[in-house]
């Protein structure tokens, strides 16, 4: 990967609807080269989506939270990821260290409708407790990510093969 294809990415991150002449421009290079660098991002999944990012308010999602999520032990890892899966609510979940065993951010229309998913995630097989932080104030959400001040981890077989 080389500045080119960090210059692509970064111009996709920020418009994901660029046009092909757009990025061409910029990179100097045809569009049938634009277009198989970005199939290739694709393919060493580099990119792994382009997708609109919705406004949360607009959409009556107007409660944003952190819920911990505390485990009797591991047993139940499976069981959890599959409740998280099929939870809509539920936009990210991380393992951690420190308080908890998993983070969840969650989005949801109200203070009660919190409170009913607070209810179903205690209910899950293995959940001991929650713990919840409710978010006030958004003053940043991004996910972008400066390509042209990143590494590119190639998978370990892309290593050995090449």
């Amino acid at each position: 990967m080389d500045s080119i294809d960090r210059k692509i990415l970064n111009h996709l991150q920020q418009n994901g609807r660029i046009t092909y002449n757009e990025l061409c421009e910029d990179t100097q290079l045809t569009t049938p080269a634009v277009r198989d660098r970005i199939v290739k991002l694709k393919e060493k999944k580099v990119i792994k989506n382009i997708t609109a990012i919705l406004n949360a308010k607009k959409l009556d999602r107007d409660v944003t939270a952190f819920i911990h999520v505390f485990t009797l032990s591991s047993k139940n890892f499976q069981e959890i990821l599959d409740e998280v899966e099929h939870t809509n609510e539920v936009q990210e979940c991380y393992s951690i260290t420190g308080g908890g065993t998993y983070i969840l951010k969650i989005r949801t229309f109200s203070m009660s409708s919190l409170e009913e998913l607070l209810r179903e995630i205690q209910s899950w097989p293995g959940v001991m407790r929650t713990e919840s932080n409710i978010v006030l104030t958004t003053f940043k959400e991004s996910t972008f990510i400066d390509a042209e001040e990143s590494e590119i981890i190639m998978d370990h077989k892309e290593h050995k093969n090449g």
